[in-house]
């Protein structure tokens, strides 16, 4: 016997990535622009923080993270959003961001609320690991729309007074995954009005908050700080993979009022897994550097530059306003995506691998993901690529 909760979910987007490209051969050397993967170079220096601290690996190490591993943390949260946090009660390690957006709905969200099953609501498309957290507690995920015609942000203000008075809690990813877009200032004033109306918590995933042009795109939690919100209404989720190149390093955190905190805490006292001791001295040496992330932010806005160049022209063509994502319109997500790999050797991802059917349509449809993770070079090959084959007149 196996629980139901899980018995109908779709298919993952990776094995049904393969399950699609793998039967043809791709038609040119292979590059590869699918995954958020990284790869531009991380500092040199993390390798000798762990050398200097490989002792620690003959030790547990603590759950919650190193004080020094919680003070960079809140110290990066201060420089960036001028939100001064305790890194005794509103801050918390995590192996990853992806183990705190699920945990978060396991230990904050409540079986019922008003006497009804709960709803956590998510943009779509989204980041799988919400739709999976909502289920794990038996509560309803809703998938709210994120399109061109919202500016690919959700309006969660447009569903009804029943659904929001049930809903426990709201995923929202600024920067976007996969279209980048960023919440405004007042994108966030709104959604917190709206939980506070309603009474749900902010989920904010930031992890590409570090990515963008010129401006640092606004975080959720600086503007309940202005606006004297308790802090307990957002939780907010960071890591250094792509901020600094370090996807394998698994070093992210969570961050929120104290009693948020403290529940999330008591979860992983039972369930967690930390980061062994030198990795989390490595981690605290990097979230309290800045200077390797200005070049990494240097080499994304080049790319930029590259995609507007090669793709201006390109009818429906939006430039990311960050993150490292392309979102780029198709007729069918699929067939380009097939296209492309047989006819160029490139790799990228239908969006509706993305998104779910809601409402009759999967708003991923329609577009193909595009990662500009590789090295310069490698990158304006494959958009040109990507510019020849789907899209000469």
């Amino acid at each position: 016997m196996y629980p139901e909760r899980f018995s109908n979910l779709p298919a993952h987007a990776w094995p049904r990535l393969r399950a699609l490209l793998d039967i043809s051969e791709g038609g040119g050397p292979t590059i590869h622009m699918t995954i958020g993967e990284p790869k531009h170079a991380f500092p040199a220096w993390v390798m000798d923080v762990i050398a200097e601290n490989a002792g620690g690996f003959n030790n547990y190490p603590p759950n919650d993270g190193t004080p020094d591993l919680r003070a960079a943390i809140t110290g990066f949260v201060q420089r960036r959003y001028g939100v001064p946090l305790d890194p005794d009660r509103h801050a918390m390690t995590l192996n990853g961001t992806r183990e705190g957006l699920y945990n978060a709905v396991m230990a904050l969200c409540p079986e019922t609320k008003g006497g009804q099953r709960p709803a956590v609501l998510m943009p779509n498309p989204f980041y799988q690991v919400y739709m999976i957290a909502a289920l794990s507690v038996d509560a309803d995920p809703i998938m709210v729309p994120a399109t061109r015609e919202n500016g690919h942000l959700p309006d969660f203000a447009s569903l009804s007074d029943d659904l929001l008075n049930r809903t426990t809690a709201a995923y929202i990813c600024s920067p976007a995954n996969p279209q980048g877009a960023v919440a405004t200032r007042e994108y966030w004033q709104e959604l917190l009005a709206l939980a506070e109306k309603y009474d749900f918590k902010i989920f904010a995933d930031e992890c590409y908050s570090e990515i963008y042009r010129d401006t640092p795109p606004v975080g959720a939690q600086q503007v309940a700080y202005e606006q004297g919100v308790d802090l307990n209404r957002v939780v907010i989720f960071h890591s250094l993979s792509k901020r600094s190149n370090l996807p394998g390093l698994r070093s992210g955190f969570v961050a929120s009022g104290a009693e948020n905190v403290r529940e999330i805490q008591q979860l992983r006292n039972f369930a967690g897994t930390p980061l062994p001791q030198p990795l989390q001295a490595a981690a605290a040496a990097v979230w309290n550097d800045e200077a390797h992330v200005e070049e990494n932010r240097a080499l994304y806005v080049e790319k930029y530059e590259l995609a507007d160049r090669i793709l201006g022209n390109v009818p429906g063509y939006a430039s990311p306003e960050a993150g490292f994502f392309l979102w780029l319109p198709v007729e069918n997500d699929e067939a380009a995506a097939v296209k492309l790999w047989r006819e160029t050797g490139v790799r990228v991802l239908p969006g509706g691998y993305l998104a779910q059917d809601w409402d009759g349509s999967n708003p991923g449809q329609g577009y193909i993901r595009v990662a500009m993770v590789a090295p310069k070079a490698e990158t304006e090959r494959g958009i040109e690529l990507i510019r020849d084959c789907l899209y000469a007149q």
